[in-house]
């Protein structure tokens, strides 16, 4: 039976920079992935801030595009910022985990492709997985430590189900279509986000730029009860249907791929981290900003934290993994917390109205402040572009005042 130091199991941006990042330090590893190809399963958008390159260390082969413009739609208004240099990335979904997995290999890692975790058991004071090879019989292989990167599915931590957290779940699709120059040229360099019940109700859709003349089309949708929509909801491909008609104007598009995933969060970071040798990473403990749904980077971000705890467990220095979790909990926690109160006030209780007034509070702002709000969660900018208003507010009132009394409208 063969022996690794660290199997991995799912080879997702979280997976697969823990298994680099494990390989590089000379620990023996394991990627798993149930898929045959990267491109199976290339369900993320995958926009980020420029910085997740160097922060990771990514090269531009795994960019589909860069974006310096920044658009937010409403059903009533439209807001847009741009800058003169690039201020993010839209990643290559397929592109990116086949890079991570490249690297693993050229560490001295191993990656098997097309092999399914069916579960795992202790045995003579070991950890045995079993693995399902495509059209082959079952493998065993021993372990000292067993790592759940599965994302929403949560395989090894909660199989079947079991013991899992409440959770806030979202359903998210997305459209890679082909669409001709001038259509291409109007969404390039620019990410744009649409909210309001007009273009998807109790949720968010968006239009990403990809390689030339190829956008991602999306919309997800968060689950619960509207405090006052009422009404049945259209399904979620009409409402990217709805972008590609309706804001794009075209009806001529060539649809390459279409795919999609479900969000399962856990209301106040309450997921199980770890169990003995196993443990948590990515998805898999939430670490996706619910308000957004934002996650590569997060997930990437708790892979990097998860394998230094593991090169300590291996080195005996830990007899768990409970520092882990502390770690996370203060890194994600409290902006987190944050971040899903306003995603339930947002997609659950806001009236169009609210939103379109939200929005408009949004466009006082500089681009600089709106890219802490969207990506680095800095919810004091909200109040900034209150305050702002008020003050100008206060300030047409003063001038008219002084206008009214003959005074010099000039203020000191």
């Amino acid at each position: 039976m063969k022996s690794f130091d660290v199997i991995i199991v799912g080879a997702g941006p979280a997976g697969g920079h823990c298994a680099r990042q494990l390989a590089g330090a000379g620990i023996q590893v394991l990627l798993v992935e149930q898929h045959q190809t990267f491109e199976v399963n290339n369900f993320s958008s995958a926009a980020t801030p420029l910085e997740t390159l160097t922060q990771f260390e990514l090269p531009e082969s795994v960019v589909g595009s860069f974006w310096n413009q920044l658009v937010i739609v409403s059903t009533h208004v439209r807001k847009h910022w741009e800058s003169s240099t690039a201020l993010g990335a839209v990643l290559n979904f397929a592109k990116l985990r086949e890079f991570l997995a490249g690297e693993v290999t050229k560490h001295g890692g191993e990656v098997w492709l097309g092999h399914r975790y069916l579960r795992h058991y202790s045995q003579d004071g070991e950890t045995v997985v079993m693995l399902k090879p495509q059209g082959k019989e079952p493998i065993a292989l021993r372990t000292r430590v067993l790592v759940d990167a599965t994302g929403a599915a949560r395989s090894l931590m909660s199989p079947h189900h079991q013991k899992r957290p409440d959770f806030f779940t979202g359903t998210g699709i997305e459209y890679l279509i082909e669409v001709d120059d001038s259509t291409y040229q109007s969404c390039a360099e620019s990410l744009m986000f649409f909210l309001g019940h007009h273009w998807i109700p109790q949720g968010y859709s968006w239009i990403f730029p990809m390689e030339p003349n190829r956008l991602k089309v999306g919309a997800a949708r968060y689950s619960g009860q509207h405090q006052i929509l009422q009404d049945k909801y259209p399904a979620i491909k009409q409402s990217i249907e709805l972008l590609i008609q309706d804001y794009l104007k075209i009806n001529d598009y060539h649809r390459i791929e279409t795919h999609g995933s479900m969000l399962h969060y856990s209301s106040g970071l309450q997921d199980i981290y770890y169990r003995e040798n196993l443990i948590a990473i990515g998805d898999a403990v939430s670490a996706v900003n619910f308000l957004g749904g934002e996650g590569i980077r997060h997930g990437m971000a708790s892979a990097q934290i998860a394998s230094e705890y593991i090169q300590e467990y291996l080195a005996d220095r830990r007899g768990d993994f409970a520092a882990y979790q502390t770690h996370l909990h203060q890194k994600f926690k409290p902006s987190w917390d944050i971040s899903e109160r306003a995603a339930k006030k947002v997609y659950l209780h806001y009236s169009d109205r609210i939103i379109d007034q939200g929005l408009a509070y949004l466009g006082t702002l500089e681009l600089s402040e709106v890219i802490d709000l969207l990506f680095y969660y800095r919810f004091e900018k909200i109040t900034k572009g209150v305050r702002r208003i008020l003050w100008r507010k206060l300030t047409g009132f003063w001038q008219e005042i002084r206008q009214k009394l003959g005074l010099s409208s000039t203020i000191s």
